[in-house]
């Protein structure tokens, strides 16, 4: 997963919880303070991801976008 891809998801979870500040957590957190790491760190294609102040929104998000 890229960057952007992770922008992605992070918009598309805003806009399906309402939040707007987001816990990554996983080997995609690395994007947030790496923008461009090696190969080896971009693997993975999913993301897990939360609303900061709404964790029990997690499974909203999961419906909606996977």
């Amino acid at each position: 997963m890229t960057r952007e891809e992770l922008e992605h998801i992070i918009r598309a979870s805003a806009e399906v919880t309402g939040q707007y500040e987001f816990v990554i957590i996983g080997s995609q957190s690395l994007l947030g303070a790496v923008p461009n790491p090696e190969r080896i760190f971009t693997v993975s294609m999913e993301a897990d991801i939360y609303p900061l102040q709404s964790p029990d929104l997690a499974d909203k998000i999961d419906g909606s976008i996977g």
